[in-house]
């Protein structure tokens, strides 16, 4: 394989720029030419395509969101769209490509992946919700930025004596909410993949009322409903005094962490190694510190599982 192609679609997620970056270089430095696709599948249709170099991802390592810009294409769900995009990669001699970002950027893999054409997943998302992998580019950052918020918040919830509602992203996934909400202390954490008891919820805040606690905070993940709608039932519930902040998406942006760094430099550079290999229609991810790849069509048939005991644990600690 002598010249490849990367493009980043859907969400944006801190550390996409990362694995850029390790793509073209561990292309480059095994005599491979890359091309970027800006504007993900909707400049892969369109023929938005630039040779890249060395130069081109340089001092990028550190930068949120994405240098070659992000967009969600309808027409690409189309097989006319699909194969104006093979065409496209066929005009410029593009032999493989990786594409960096979540499930609907992986749904466009599986999709060329079954035309024949070699693509290989990396998964960049703040969700954390990609099968075959336990972490996702994006996540840890995410996640500092909520446990950033939640302690901010606790001191005025602290300071007026209420309950706070903190709505965090997450899509269908719990992963973010779960995090947050145990490493931030928080009292309740509701996500999708568990039913919430309102009952329960208002009996742990009595509880912690009659040891003489004045105010709590709960983590609402946007899979199970909007801060505001879970405020309406807590206090036609309660009838205690709330507040609301939806942290929307501060929670996309900023510098990675190291951890999202390190992350996305090990999948981008494995990416490239796959189609080295002659290996397309993969996707690359990470289980107990080891990289690991996976038959892209077979994941996205797989459920994302939340830890559970983690859950449960949470509650034991949030008495």
């Amino acid at each position: 394989m002598k010249r490849i192609g990367v493009l980043t679609s859907g969400g944006d997620s801190p550390g996409m720029n990362a694995a850029v970056r390790a793509v073209v270089r561990k292309a480059i430095y095994q005599d491979i030419e890359v091309y970027g696709i800006y504007q993900g599948y909707n400049g892969l249709i369109s023929g938005n395509i630039k040779k890249l170099e060395l130069g081109s991802v340089g001092d990028i390592i550190h930068r949120g969101g994405t240098m070659l810009y992000t967009a969600r294409c309808e027409e690409f769900k189309t097989k006319e769209g699909q194969q104006k995009g093979i065409e496209q990669l066929k005009k410029y001699g593009i032999e493989g490509l990786v594409v960096i970002g979540g499930d609907g950027s992986y749904q466009g893999a599986k999709a060329l992946t079954k035309l024949g054409y070699p693509c290989v997943g990396v998964p960049g998302t703040i969700d954390n919700d990609i099968p075959g992998t336990e972490f996702t580019i994006g996540f840890d950052t995410a996640l500092n930025t909520v446990i950033d918020a939640i302690d901010k918040i606790r001191d005025t919830a602290t300071s007026h004596e209420r309950t706070f509602i903190i709505e965090v992203m997450g899509r269908n996934a719990g992963d973010l909410a779960l995090w947050s909400g145990l490493a931030g202390g928080a009292e309740t954490i509701l996500i999708p993949e568990d039913n919430y008891k309102m009952d329960d919820i208002v009996d742990r805040l009595k509880k912690g009322q009659e040891r003489g606690k004045k105010h709590s905070i709960i983590i609402v993940a946007e899979g199970v409903m909007s801060g505001n709608e879970f405020a309406k039932q807590f206090t036609e519930a309660t009838g205690m005094d709330t507040r609301v902040s939806v942290l929307g998406h501060i929670q996309r942006g900023g510098t990675p962490t190291a951890s999202d760094r390190v992350l996305a430099s090990r999948f981008g550079a494995r990416a490239v190694e796959l189609l080295m290999d002659g290996k397309g229609g993969r996707a690359v991810g990470i289980e107990k510190n080891k990289l690991v790849d996976y038959d892209i069509i077979e994941a996205l048939g797989k459920q994302h599982e939340i830890n559970l005991n983690m859950y449960k644990l949470s509650k034991e600690l949030s008495i």
